[in-house]
C-alpha cells in the first residue's frame, strides 16, 4: 500500500506510487516462485479514495481534493521479511522515489456494496451516485469507510469506453 493526495491524472506522486507498487509486486511474485515454488498472477491495482466531502466523487468530481491509498493484494504466504527483501532488491536496481513510502499491511473492508462500471474513470460519477445516493439508502444501509476501486482493465491497452472497474463502498445497517 501507499498513500497520497490529489488528482491521479496530474500528480507525479500518483504515477510514482503505482510504479513502486508494481515493481515490488512483480519482485515478490518471482521470489515466491523461486524460493517457495508458489507462483501466482499479480492481482489488479486497487485504490481507496476519500475526501472531506463525498460530493467530490459523485457530483463535482474534483480530483484535486481526493486522498488515495493505492494497493496490490499479496498472497497470505508473502511475509514482511520477503516484502522488505523485495523492496531492497528493487531499490538497488531502480530509482523509485515512492519506494520508501510503500508498506505491507492487512486491509479488512467488511460488508460492502459493489457494482461493475464499464467506461472511462471520468464517467464514474453517475454510477457512483446511483450506488451512494440511491441503492445504499434505499436498502437500509449507510456508507462507512473509504470508497474502493478495483481496476480490472489496463488503461494503457484498453479504450476508455471499455475499461472495467469494480466500484465498492463499505456499508453498515443504517443507525448501527
Amino acid at each position: 500500500m501507499i498513500d497520497g493526495h490529489g488528482d491521479p491524472n496530474a500528480e507525479q506522486a500518483y504515477q510514482e506510487a503505482v510504479e513502486a507498487l508494481y515493481a515490488v509486486a512483480y519482485k515478490l511474485k518471482f521470489a515466491s516462485k523461486k524460493t517457495l515454488g508458489k507462483d501466482y498472477v499479480v492481482p489488479p491495482l486497487e485504490g481507496l479514495w476519500w475526501s472531506e466531502d463525498m460530493e467530490t466523487f459523485t457530483t463535482r468530481r474534483d480530483k484535486r481534493a481526493w486522498n488515495w491509498t493505492m494497493m496490490i493484494m499479496q498472497p497470505d504466504w508473502i511475509t514482511p521479511g520477503m516484502f522488505e527483501t523485495a523492496c531492497q532488491q528493487v531499490d538497488a536496481k531502480k530509482d523509485l522515489p515512492a519506494l520508501p513510502l510503500l508498506r505491507l499491511e492487512t486491509y479488512h473492508e467488511g460488508l460492502a456494496v459493489q457494482i461493475l462500471h464499464v467506461g472511462s474513470y471520468d464517467d464514474e460519477g453517475p454510477t457512483l451516485a446511483r450506488m451512494h445516493e440511491a441503492f445504499i439508502p434505499q436498502h437500509g444501509y449507510e456508507m462507512v469507510g473509504k470508497h474502493h476501486e478495483i481496476y480490472l482493465s489496463d488503461p494503457r491497452r484498453t479504450a476508455p469506453e471499455k475499461l472495467k472497474t469494480v466500484l465498492r463502498q463499505p456499508v453498515q445497517k443504517a443507525g448501527s
